[in-house]
């Protein structure tokens, strides 16, 4: 979150997807938005919708590792802030980290039956999985690809991503607020 990174906020695709016909299964409270009670549900209240959120390798260290690229704000503070916002937008979110591939890949798979959107920042991943993308194609709803800081400003390798030919959209160099704009743009999607 430097501030040698400028901002850039790039759309890649501006329809949403269309809606599965079949209902996903909720999964057991996460984060967002207040339930309307069992009572509620059997009358027909619809459950808020979920957002899977799913941060890969390293951002664990998110505050603590090169801090004058990617600010100080923590992935418990990042979490924190996406919680609030979800319960304003009227969404659940499941918020996840892995520094390992196969379970971003396991959860991506867990989205298709359980979440309406994904929000993924697959940090280094982005530029050498094709597993991830293959996974995120079996996705039917929105896919918001974030990064932290400007990739398109760093190294040469980082200005490829795979996870961008099936993303919705993509943030890059917003800081840690790519991850509100990321949620912002879901429940747009999730609302057409």
């Amino acid at each position: 979150m430097g501030a040698s990174l400028g901002p850039i906020l790039v759309a890649i695709r501006g329809a949403a997807r269309p809606a599965s016909p079949f209902r996903r299964r909720p999964l057991a409270l996460v984060w967002g938005a207040r339930s309307q009670g069992g009572a509620g549900r059997s009358l027909g209240v619809p459950m808020p919708r979920l957002v899977t959120i799913l941060n890969g390798p390293n951002l664990n260290l998110l505050g603590r590792r090169q801090p004058e690229i990617y600010g100080r704000e923590t992935l418990a503070d990042v979490e924190r802030g996406c919680a609030a916002l979800a319960e304003e937008l009227g969404l659940r979110i499941r918020f996840l980290q892995s520094n390992h591939e196969g379970q971003l890949i396991d959860w991506i798979h867990e989205a298709r039956e359980e979440a309406q959107a994904i929000v993924i920042n697959p940090a280094a991943l982005t530029h050498t999985s094709v597993a991830i993308l293959d996974a995120l194609h079996a996705f039917e709803g929105p896919v918001i690809e974030v990064h932290v800081s400007n990739v398109h400003r760093r190294e040469g390798f980082r200005h490829h991503s795979y996870v961008s030919l099936r993303a919705d959209g993509v943030i890059a160099g917003c800081g840690t607020q790519g991850y509100l704009l990321g949620l912002r743009r879901v429940a747009t999607l999730l609302a057409a």
